[in-house]
């Protein structure tokens, strides 16, 4: 296996030359490189080559246009990733109020096995769950001031404060295991079937986590996928063997999680600032069509109609 050695700013600026990307102002570049990581910036290289076998610049690509992408994808990254977190905060608190208010506000109560789904298929599932969530009140519970408050004053931690501790994935693991009722109960707020719920969250969940370790988001596809919905047949997306091209694993889909979870101002906001930045994009991108770019990320030619659509 070849061994991989330390490059200085300048051997990283040749190895790029070598491969076609054009480099007009050395200082800055290396600057940059030097700034943000080349692996990192190096990552957005695919958009540019000329092919999955040719691994060279399509001719004339800049530097800057691939610095662009990178910006371009931080950028957007941070929009999902604040709107990930209303998501996030908003699943907690419905959660918490649907088992408080039926089962108690003590750990002994709320965290009852008897509680939660029948479902035998589930048995396990719901032990290492419930386990999950002890764990995280005995790691993380004496870390936080509210509930350190709640342990100490009065030795138990309500749910809608424990929620704070809890990461988004196991509360979607939670919501899994809930009993049919409870399930029921919160996904009737967005007007979602349960399963359908389920899997939003276990998808969002896995964006969130990308977004908070920044990794490159363009590109990234989920195992799960969502079913088909409404915005996909209104705004037509193309399809191939019957199954929907765009928005069922990609970026895209999570828009459409968005569309179903975010109230309308927050969504509103949420595709104008998308929207924003996609057209400062074009604006600093010679080589790659804009419109190539959106079908790579999972969008739609015609993605912002989803805005307007009920």
């Amino acid at each position: 296996m070849a061994r991989k050695t330390f490059k200085t700013l300048e051997e990283q600026i040749e190895i790029l030359r070598t491969r076609g990307l054009v480099i007009t102002d050395e200082e800055k570049t290396k600057d940059v490189l030097l700034r943000e990581n080349y692996f990192f910036i190096n990552g957005y290289r695919h958009l540019f080559m000329k092919s999955t076998k040719d691994k060279n610049f399509i001719p004339g690509t800049t530097f800057e246009e691939l610095y662009a992408m990178f910006v371009f994808d931080r950028r957007v990254r941070n929009i999902f990733f604040k709107n990930l977190l209303i998501v996030e905060n908003n699943i907690k608190s419905l959660i918490s109020y649907q088992l408080s208010k039926k089962y108690g506000y003590k750990e002994k109560e709320y965290l009852n096995p008897k509680n939660f789904t029948k479902d035998p298929m589930k048995s396990r599932q719901v032990y290492d769950v419930l386990n999950k969530v002890k764990r995280q009140i005995r790691v993380n519970g004496k870390q936080h001031s509210a509930t350190m408050h709640y342990i100490n004053n009065y030795g138990y931690i309500p749910l809608w404060i424990l929620v704070k501790v809890l990461s988004f994935g196991i509360v979607g693991e939670l919501y899994d295991i809930l009993d049919d009722t409870d399930q029921m109960e919160i996904a009737k707020i967005y007007n979602l079937d349960v399963e359908s719920l389920a899997i939003y969250l276990s998808i969002l969940s896995n964006y969130r986590n990308l977004c908070a370790h920044e990794d490159i988001l363009y590109n990234h596809r989920t195992q799960k996928v969502i079913p088909d919905t409404r915005y996909h047949y209104l705004l037509n997306i193309d399809m191939t063997d019957e199954e929907y091209n765009y928005g069922k694993n990609d970026l895209f889909s999570v828009v459409i999680i968005m569309k179903q979870l975010l109230t309308n101002n927050e969504f509103r906001e949420f595709i104008n600032e998308v929207g924003y930045e996609i057209d400062m994009l074009e604006g600093k991108t010679n080589i790659l069509p804009i419109n190539n770019f959106l079908n790579k990320i999972g969008f739609p030619d015609n993605w912002r109609d989803i805005i307007e659509l009920d």
